[in-house]
């Protein structure tokens, strides 16, 4: 049989072009990143800003709060690659480079933001289990249901054909969690857009800040057992730095200092984002197991 032939390559023109950083040197890098972190940063803002105008359209304010929390993750995503050490960047720009796109790696970075995991070993259990392509819910476990990060998304985003776990079609409405008119989320800021604003009050986005970053907090990988009071320690010695170059702004407060400790989640790099597949029979085996747990298993 003839083998078949490959297409040719296309030129490297127009959008999605984040995989090109793997091919610039580090100073180079760190100089774009800098460069490109206040146009995010910009667009974060202005979706949110946006979405404090239609307090009275719960849809369009959870889309929108959506794409504010995505932009800022970006920011998070690109900050983990500068924190990633020197020895290990090689193997894993291309891999971080990668979430920069992904839906739902952004969506978990942004999330990732109100979580308080003792270390990174616990970190990984946290993300592991918001990337599972489905899941059980309701009394017994008797609903399947679909991730639901991605589902959240794609269900507030479009208008859709959906199916339950019985194989029957349904036509999908955009949720509106704006039941009865209440105001669901205020002036509340996401967290990943005040931890990207706190980056940028101290001077941790400029090509000076990048790069004391990288030099920062490449001292230690996050592999397993590290935890925040290392990360606070890192913080710390960065900050200082930053200041001793003069760096922050002079609209930077201690609110800011303290999104930083508390907020800023440890590196991610040696993590995995993609969803992970469940099987059928093993989420039926599952829902039996939580049936009998419930009702008691009579053998």
């Amino acid at each position: 049989m003839e083998q078949a032939k490959k297409r040719p390559k296309g030129p490297e023109i127009g959008l999605h072009q984040a995989k090109r950083l793997c091919q610039l040197d580090e100073a180079t890098r760190l100089q774009f990143i800098a460069e490109g972190i206040p146009i995010i940063l910009n667009s974060a803002r202005s979706f949110w800003q946006a979405a404090e105008q239609l307090q009275s359209h719960g849809r369009e304010v959870e889309v929108l709060r959506i794409f504010a929390e995505e932009e800022a993750a970006k920011i998070l995503i690109l900050v983990d690659a500068v924190r990633c050490p020197p020895k290990l960047i090689a193997s894993r720009l291309n891999r971080i480079v990668g979430w920069f796109y992904d839906h739902l790696a952004r969506l978990i970075y942004a999330q990732a933001t109100s979580w308080a995991p003792t270390n990174l070993a616990q970190l990984r259990e946290y993300v592991d289990r918001e990337r599972r392509g489905h899941y059980l819910e309701g009394y017994a476990g008797e609903y399947i249901m679909p991730n639901s990060t991605v589902y959240q998304r794609e269900s507030r985003l479009y208008a859709d054909i959906e199916a339950y776990q019985d194989g029957k079609l349904n036509w999908s409405v955009p949720r509106d969690p704006n039941y009865g008119g209440i105001k669901l989320f205020g002036s509340f800021v996401p967290p990943a857009l005040r931890v990207a604003d706190a980056m940028e009050q101290v001077g941790m986005l400029t090509a000076k800040g990048l790069k004391a970053l990288s030099e920062t907090w490449g001292t230690l990988e996050y592999k397993d057992n590290e935890d925040h009071h290392m990360g606070a320690k890192l913080t710390e010695h960065l900050l200082e730095r930053l200041e001793a170059e003069n760096l922050p702004l002079d609209t930077v407060t201690k609110e800011h200092v303290s999104a930083l400790y508390d907020t800023w989640q440890i590196p991610m790099y040696n993590l995995e984002f993609a969803l992970i597949p469940v099987p059928l029979d093993e989420l039926e085996a599952a829902q039996e197991r939580e049936y009998w747990s419930m009702v008691g298993d009579p053998r």
